[in-house]
């Protein structure tokens, strides 16, 4: 089941937040309508609560593009092959159409979407 958030363009983090949650508990309760889980053009998927560390999202038509997202793990990580330093990592996977999305436009999204969550305080204080 895989509710569908319409205008997102349109709406602040906090009206798309609440909306998520008003539909997830309408998914939960059984009770999302048709036209609550159509149309969509991009889809997030999340199998974090179940664990895995990677996976290959499939897209469904209509959509055109699908970010996988799975469970954040501590890697350690160097920089300069002497120090290291322990950092929480989070798995994305993004899938595509490529008759509708050029593969550099992909991976230049994905790449400034992991940038964006990498600095989660200035991401907060763009919040209006």
């Amino acid at each position: 089941v895989v509710p569908v958030i319409r205008d997102v363009d349109k709406k602040s983090i906090p009206e798309i937040a609440k909306e998520m949650g008003d539909l997830a508990k309408l998914a939960r309760d059984g009770k999302l309508k048709p036209d609550q889980m159509s149309g969509g053009t991009f889809t997030i998927s999340s199998l974090g609560g179940i664990g895995g560390i990677y996976f290959t999202p499939i897209i469904n038509a209509p959509e055109v593009s699908i970010m996988g997202v799975c469970k954040s793990y501590w890697k350690q990580h160097s920089n300069d092959g002497k120090t290291s330093s322990w950092r929480l990592t989070l798995p994305l996977s993004l899938s595509w159409d490529h008759r509708v999305i050029d593969g550099a436009a992909a991976v230049r999204f994905t790449s400034f979407l992991a940038a964006a969550l990498n600095n989660v305080d200035g991401l907060l204080r763009a919040i209006p």
